[in-house]
């Protein structure tokens, strides 16, 4: 009768153990550090578009990692200092790797103090969002423009992803929403935009200064395969 029991006991414990060695195994290969020296670097896949280059794939990790995308990460969102190698990047190089998604994502702009989306906004958010074309990732970078102290312009910048976010919720109908949105708010002390991304889908028809572009969401749908 003993035998029987532990027979039984080991029989029911094998699925739990199998699930959780593959949910391990699969945190950790999202967690895999960049190359060291003598190590193949990330190689895009086939079915990779051209911009999935290793670096990106690597700031795409730790994003997911780190703001609450996988890894049972309750976080809805994070600051660059949270995404690990994110932090370590200058802000022109951190820019560089979104630069040749240009026809692929939109910027939302603000106004001045303000993180309420108005029509315009909303519009190319619904426009950038249904152009999914089986992306798996949703990205929302926030910023904000330098008037204003540090502790001020995060929050702020925080905001403005949250209310992107928060349409998306009350727009789409989307089961994956929370596996597919990843939130960065950059506040104005990193990565600030060169006016250059004027040229980008703008929600703003209007002038577009320094401070203009940095009031803003950068959002693009991802298809880099990891």
């Amino acid at each position: 009768m003993i035998l029987r029991i532990g027979v039984l006991a080991v029989l029911l414990a094998l699925p739990a153990t199998a699930t959780g060695i593959w949910i391990n195994s699969a945190e950790a290969r999202l967690e895999q550090p960049s190359a060291g020296p003598g190590e193949a670097a990330p190689v895009a896949a086939a079915s990779d578009v051209e911009y999935c280059n290793p670096e990106l794939k690597r700031i795409l990790r730790r994003v997911l990692m780190s703001c609450g995308l996988v890894g049972g990460n309750a976080a809805r969102g994070c600051q660059p200092v949270q995404a690990k190698n994110v932090a370590t990047m200058s802000g022109d190089d951190f820019n560089a790797l979104f630069r040749p998604m240009k026809d692929r994502g939109g910027i939302i702009q603000f106004d001045k103090d303000k993180s309420e989306l108005d029509a315009d906004d909303i519009a190319l958010t619904d426009k950038v969002f249904s152009d999914q074309r089986g992306a798996s990732w949703f990205f929302v970078v926030s910023r904000a423009s330098p008037e204003g102290s540090v502790e001020y312009n995060r929050e702020l910048s925080k905001a403005r992803a949250e209310a992107v976010m928060k349409h998306l919720r009350e727009r789409f109908s989307d089961p994956d929403l929370d596996k597919e949105v990843g939130m960065l708010w950059l506040g104005k002390e990193y990565a600030q935009l060169a006016t250059e991304f004027c040229a980008w889908k703008r929600s703003s028809t209007g002038d577009c200064t320094s401070d203009d572009i940095n009031r803003s969401a950068f959002i693009a749908w991802i298809d880099c395969q990891l």
